[in-house]
């Protein structure tokens, strides 16, 4: 009964008023006011408010909700009738103290959660602004500015003082800033590959969880490598072991072949105890003055620019991959940082 009726509803409209709801119900933005045209739509098209739920996915009580508003008021039926709902509880307030509360630890309020979650969110600013809100209410709060629930970073504090840390990074930012011509600023880490993969976060379809195989006895390469900060050239060397012998190779490197023409090679390293043992220190004599180590404080991974390399390289390559042995591995990891090379940034490399 209730179909007849919509359908001459329908009819009863103007061309121009059925095309401009048939446009919204695809086009809208707002997917509140884009399901109620399309429940009119399928209603005018005959179909079933059973089958409509079952396609649009709502509930049988909200098509025959529509369609009864539709044929009381018509178009102005379909409009939202919680813009008349009041005052709105979201001020610019409680959102400034959920933005604060989130960047913060629930402990900071003095509960004993390490972590948030929406309910304990809306808990907290209820206590702060005396304003409740439901925990949906909450969600699309958080989604407006962008907040998600991700993995925090571990990082270990620097044993230094803020005044010597903040004293030795402005040494190497004032001599990345003042190089001389002929001088160059490298970045040197090294980067462990193994032949178990590190396993990390995929996409899968609902209900199906993939698996990785794993080779079961592990293999290690190590890769050391040095990143120009003002082109992003990337060189590097392998070897069987991570030992001052691999950042001599590498450093060697860089004399004799990558910047054999440069007049100096600053290369800024972290405190891992293979930058300066006593083979590095003997090997320095051979460099002369063309080489100068400059040190970053302990634990300052962040301000090493060759580290997002290294985590593009896991991403692409280390995590999750199939290779059958470590020849393959190197391979892979080979030519995407060749690609990376040639274009000084990353690209997905193809087999």
């Amino acid at each position: 009964m209730i179909v007849q009726q919509v359908s001459e509803e329908w009819k009863r409209l103007f061309k121009s008023e059925r095309r401009w709801l048939t446009r919204e119900s695809m086009r809208s933005a707002k997917g509140d006011w884009r399901m109620r045209c399309k429940i009119i739509r399928n209603l005018a098209r005959a179909e079933s408010p059973t089958r409509i739920a079952s396609i649009l996915g709502c509930s049988r009580s909200q098509v025959y909700r529509v369609a009864e508003r539709f044929l009381e008021d018509g178009l102005p039926g379909l409009v939202d009738r919680r813009e008349d709902n009041g005052a709105v509880k979201v001020t610019e307030e409680f959102e400034w103290t959920v933005l604060v509360a989130v960047a913060k630890s629930p402990q900071a309020y003095n509960w004993q959660r390490p972590t948030w979650t929406q309910e304990l969110l809306v808990l907290v600013a209820e206590k702060e602004t005396r304003i409740r809100v439901s925990k949906s209410t909450m969600c699309r709060l958080l989604a407006r500015h962008g907040a998600r629930c991700g993995r925090p970073k571990p990082i270990v504090q620097c044993p230094w003082s803020k005044h010597r840390k903040t004293r030795r990074l402005n040494e190497i930012r004032r001599l990345r800033d003042e190089l001389q011509p002929g001088e160059v600023l490298l970045y040197e880490d090294e980067a462990d590959i193994h032949l178990n993969p590190k396993i990390g976060p995929d996409w899968m379809l609902e209900c199906q969880q993939k698996t990785v195989l794993t080779p079961g006895q592990n293999q290690k390469r190590y890769l050391a490598g040095a990143l120009n900060h003002a082109t992003g050239r990337l060189t590097w060397v392998a070897g069987q072991r991570k030992t001052s012998a691999l950042v001599i190779s590498l450093i060697d490197h860089l004399v004799k072949r990558a910047y054999a023409r440069a007049s100096k090679i600053h290369i800024v390293l972290d405190n891992f105890k293979i930058h300066s043992s006593r083979a590095v220190e003997a090997a320095k004599l051979k460099w002369g003055e063309k080489v100068q180590l400059h040190f970053l404080p302990p634990y300052c991974p962040d301000e090493n620019k060759i580290e997002r390399v290294w985590k593009d390289l896991h991403d692409n390559v280390t995590r999750n991959h199939t290779c059958a042995n470590m020849d393959e591995l190197i391979d892979r990891v080979n030519d995407y940082l060749d690609l990376r090379r040639k274009t000084g940034k990353h690209r997905y490399a193809r087999n």
